[in-house]
């Protein structure tokens, strides 16, 4: 256990590269450490690089997470980049759903408010009828806002399958929403498409589940990569809510958060420029386990 009862993990992500061709330039841009939050206290957090960077640069980027630039300038086949980091939640649990605003008045705040960023269609978000047809059967005239966001984020993940390689991080909603399959980023994807066009604010929010499942249960999906969720603003004075469509969880405390955006191409956990390499192959593998005592 962490702060106060909180629960306190301990967490690993390794990324490797491996390319045909030498690389003789890179430049990689990391959301990879933890976010500091008033639920999410970070203990420790450590990145290390093989081969080592000529540069690293780190930095703040418009929503407030951490970001870190590595620039290489010697020659390499292949990269490694190891997080090790220490993080205690206490997500709380969210309001309940009949002391929630009706859809509409969120709806109708939303615009005037900090949360409306996340209103508009993004580089990977463009608007989309059936993600708009489908999210609006959760919501009725008057429903309580966390009622309808329960209801949408179970309909996804009954509706949904998980099936790794259905998908990759370019393929669209539309696509998702026609073959009803993908993984965590995809549903993500699909909530968020659907609320944008409810006039409901929803930001992407990249991190890690638990790879324990507790006592009893079976193993969460998507536990073993990086994960994906959605933030969804309840209107002025209850604030946001994070829920997980993949596994139809409200964010508690089984999540780790990196950090948010507008769609998984704000929060991309590695991304980068390099000068050679040809064809590569990248694995990468999460351990997020609790720390007893």
């Amino acid at each position: 256990m962490g702060r106060g009862g909180d629960v306190r993990y301990r967490l690993r992500h390794t990324t490797l590269y491996r390319y045909a061709e030498p690389v003789d330039l890179a430049a990689h841009l990391l959301h990879l450490t933890p976010r500091a939050l008033a639920q999410q206290a970070v203990l420790a957090a450590r990145i290390t690089a093989d081969p080592a960077p000529a540069r690293a640069v780190t930095r703040q980027d418009h929503f407030g997470n951490t970001v870190g630039w590595l620039f290489l300038d010697a020659t390499h086949r292949r990269f490694e980049l190891v997080l090790e980091a220490e993080v205690a939640v206490a997500f709380p649990p969210p309001p309940e759903v009949s002391a929630t605003l009706a859809w509409e008045r969120v709806a109708a705040a939303a615009p005037g408010a900090e949360a409306a960023e996340f209103l508009f269609p993004s580089p990977l978000l463009p608007a989309d009828p059936a993600a708009a047809a489908f999210a609006a059967a959760s919501f009725p005239p008057g429903r309580p806002v966390l009622a309808g966001l329960l209801d949408l984020m179970g309909r996804i993940r009954r509706g949904f399958a998980f099936r790794p390689g259905a998908t990759t991080v370019a393929t669209p909603v539309a696509r998702v929403m026609a073959q009803r399959a993908g993984v965590c980023q995809d549903f993500a994807h699909v909530m968020i498409a659907g609320l944008r066009a409810l006039g409901l604010p929803a930001r992407y929010v990249s991190g890690y589940l638990c790879t324990r499942p507790p006592p009893g249960q079976a193993a969460r999906r998507g536990a073993d990569q990086s994960h994906a969720w959605v933030g969804a603003w309840l209107g002025p004075g209850q604030g946001w809510v994070d829920l997980d469509p993949t596994n139809d969880l409200v964010v508690q405390e089984e999540h780790v958060v990196l950090g948010w955006g507008r769609d998984f191409a704000d929060v991309s956990p590695v991304r980068g420029v390099i000068l050679g390499g040809g064809a590569h192959d990248v694995t990468a593998g999460v351990d997020l386990e609790p720390v007893a005592g």
